[in-house]
C-alpha cells in the first residue's frame, strides 16, 4: 500500500513536470524551434488538422522556418492557420513552400516572455505539491486506519518528501534554462 502511494505521488509529479516542459515549449525564445509551431491548426479537407501531418517543417538556420506541405493546394490554408494562430510571424509563400522569419525579441518582450515562463514553472511546482498532499494525506489515512504503524507513515512522507525535492529541484532547473535560453541575444 505504501509503495503504492507512492509510485502514485511519483507518476503524478513526473507528469506534472512533463506539461510544463510541453508548456515552456511552445514560448518564443528568439531562434525557431519546430515546437513553436504545435499549436497550428490547418483546416485540411474541412478538419482541423496539425501543421505537421500535412507538411514538413524544417529550421534551416534557426531564425526561419520552411514549410514543405505534402499537398500545393493547402498552401493558402497553412498561411490562414499561420495568421489565426497569431505567432507574430507573417508567412511568405512561393507556390511550394512557406518561409516564416521569426522575429527579434526586444529587451521588454524577453522581460515579458520570463514572467510568463515563471508562472507556467510556479503552476508545475503547485502541482507537485498537491501530489504529495494526496499522498501524505493517503498515508495518514493508512496509518489511522491501522494498516501502517506511525514508523512505516513517518518513513513513507520522507520518500514522497524526497521525490517532491527532486521534482521541485527539475522544475528550478528547468526554469534557469529556459530563462538563459530566452535573455541570450
Amino acid at each position: 500500500m505504501i509503495s503504492e502511494t507512492q509510485n502514485l505521488a511519483l507518476d503524478q509529479m513526473e507528469k506534472s513536470v512533463d506539461k510544463t516542459k510541453s508548456e515552456l515549449s511552445r514560448v518564443r525564445t528568439g531562434r525557431a524551434q519546430v515546437s513553436m509551431l504545435d499549436a497550428v491548426m490547418v483546416s485540411y479537407y474541412g478538419n482541423p488538422t496539425p501543421l505537421n501531418q500535412v507538411a514538413t517543417i524544417a529550421c534551416p538556420d534557426g531564425k526561419s522556418f520552411l514549410i514543405t506541405p505534402w499537398e500545393t493546394a493547402v498552401i493558402k490554408d497553412i498561411e490562414a492557420a499561420i495568421l489565426k494562430a497569431s505567432l507574430g510571424m507573417s508567412p511568405q509563400s512561393d507556390g511550394k513552400m512557406v518561409r516564416l522569419k521569426v522575429p527579434e525579441l526586444t529587451e521588454d518582450r524577453r522581460k515579458d516572455l520570463v514572467k510568463q515562463i515563471k508562472k507556467i514553472v510556479e503552476d508545475g511546482r503547485i502541482s507537485v505539491r498537491m501530489a504529495r498532499k494526496n499522498a501524505n494525506d493517503k498515508l495518514k489515512q493508512l496509518q489511522k486506519d491501522k494498516d501502517i504503524s506511525e514508523d512505516e507513515q513517518s518513513k513513507a512522507e520522507k520518500e514522497v518528501q524526497r521525490i517532491t525535492d527532486d521534482h521541485i529541484k527539475n522544475l528550478d532547473q528547468i526554469f534557469v534554462d529556459k530563462e538563459k535560453d530566452l535573455m541570450t541575444i
